[in-house]
C-alpha cells in the first residue's frame, strides 16, 4: 500500500542560509528492516515532538510532494513533478485523512460532512451518497446524531464524524494525525476501539476488507492497538516493534 526509499525533507528558513532537515533518508521498503506498509496493517508512528512524524505523514498522504527520494502509494509513484490534479484525485479516491482538530465544516450537519467527499467525487447518486453516509455514521455509533452540527457534538463525537467522513470514498489507506490529542481518556478509548474495529472488520463491518491505518501519536498507551510501531527520532526510524496480537 505504501512504500518509500530514502525520503528526505529539508525546510529552508526564509532570510537565512540555515536549513532544517525534518526527515533524513526514511525508507519503508523490502531492502530495509522497516518493510512497506501492507494492506490491512495498523501502523503507529511514535516519537518526540519535532522528530518528523507529521512531516512523514504529510508526505505519505501526498499533502507535501516537495521531497527527495522515492514514494509509491498504491503503486503510483509520487514526485514533486506530479500535477495537482493527479494528487487531488489520488487523495480523493485512495486516502482518507483524520486530523487532531477534526476539521469538520461548522455549518454542515454530521450527515452532510460525511457526504462531502462523495459529493466532490460526483460518481455516486444522491441516494447512494445518503445511504453510505448513514451506514458510516451508524458504523461509528452516531445514527442518532446525524442532523446535529459539529458545535452540538462532543469532541469524541466530532472525531467519529471525521473518521466516518474519511471512510466515505472507501479509501485504500486511512491516515490519522494525533486523532486523540484533543480528547479526554474516555473518548480516546472509544475512538481507538472504533479504529481497531475498522482495521479488523473494515468500514462496512463485513470482514471482507480490512482497513489499512497509519497513525501518528505521542501516546505510548495506544501502542497496543497496532500491528507495528515505528519510532521516529531526529527525522529517522530508530527502531520498530511488532505486536503479535492487537488489543484494546
Amino acid at each position: 500500500v505504501v512504500k518509500c526509499k530514502s525520503v528526505s525533507k529539508i525546510y529552508k528558513l526564509p532570510g537565512v542560509e540555515e536549513e532544517v532537515r525534518a526527515l533524513n533518508s526514511i525508507s519503508l521498503d523490502e531492502d530495509s528492516e522497516f518493510y512497506p506498509v501492507k494492506r490491512g496493517e495498523f501502523v503507529i508512528i511514535r516519537g518526540p515532538s519535532g522528530g518528523g512524524k507529521t512531516t512523514l505523514l504529510n508526505i505519505l498522504g501526498t499533502l507535501d510532494s516537495d521531497f527527495d527520494g522515492e514514494l509509491f502509494i498504491m503503486n503510483n509513484k509520487i514526485t514533486k513533478d506530479c500535477s495537482d490534479d493527479f494528487l487531488s484525485r489520488l487523495r480523493l479516491k485512495n486516502i482518507g485523512f483524520v486530523f487532531q482538530s477534526f476539521n469538520l465544516i461548522s455549518t454542515m450537519t454530521a450527515l452532510e460532512n460525511v457526504m462531502l467527499p462523495m459529493t466532490i467525487d460526483s460518481t455516486s447518486s444522491e441516494k447512494e451518497k445518503l445511504k453510505r453516509a448513514k451506514l458510516l455514521l451508524g458504523r461509528v455509533g452516531l445514527e442518532d446524531r446525524m442532523d446535529h452540527l459539529p458545535s452540538e457534538l462532543s469532541g469524541g463525537e466530532q472525531q467519529r464524524v471525521a473518521i466516518a467522513r474519511a471512510l466515505s470514498n472507501q479509501p485504500d489507506i486511512l491516515l490519522l494525525d494525533e486523532p486523540t490529542g484533543d480528547l479526554d481518556s474516555t473518548s480516546t478509548i472509544e475512538v481507538m476501539n472504533l479504529l481497531l474495529s475498522i482495521n479488523k472488520f473494515g468500514p462496512n463491518n463485513d470482514r471482507k476488507s480490512k482497513s489499512t491505518i497509519v497513525m501518528v501519536t505521542h501516546n505510548p498507551e495506544l501502542e497496543c492497538y497496532a500491528n507495528r510501531i515505528l519510532y521516529v527520532q531526529d527525522g529517522e526510524f530508530i527502531k520498530q516493534a511488532i505486536n503479535e496480537y492487537q488489543q484494546a
